[in-house]
């Protein structure tokens, strides 16, 4: 089970918008196979960045009015908040690194 903590419409705003720290979130569904692959990753990507960043995941099914909001028409998708707005997205099961690079143009370096 992932440790990521979960957002939902009612929070999504407080923990993501508003967040001080950039924030990924996971846009994943239950029966969705390659975003049960990706969840490992994201676990292992948000433990090298901790502190820097926020990572958070959104049950589309659960939450189907954010995930149209965000255009989130392939799941899993990544989307990387900073100060409010979406700057970044990877679509589709991805490799730590390609993670971790899309990270690197928006974090400020430790």
């Amino acid at each position: 089970m992932s440790s990521l903590a979960d957002v939902s419409e009612s929070t999504f705003s407080n923990e993501v918008l508003s967040s001080a720290q950039p924030v990924l979130v996971d846009f994943w569904a239950p029966w969705c196979g390659p975003c049960k692959m990706l969840a490992p990753v994201v676990e292992k990507v948000a433990g090298a960045h901790a502190g820097r960043a926020k990572f958070v995941k959104l049950n589309t099914d659960d939450n189907p009015n954010l995930a149209a909001r965000y255009q989130v028409s392939g799941i899993p998708c990544l989307i990387l908040f900073k100060d409010g707005q979406a700057v970044d997205r990877i679509v589709g099961y991805v490799s730590d690194a390609a993670i971790n690079s899309m990270l690197s143009k928006h974090l400020a370096a430790a």
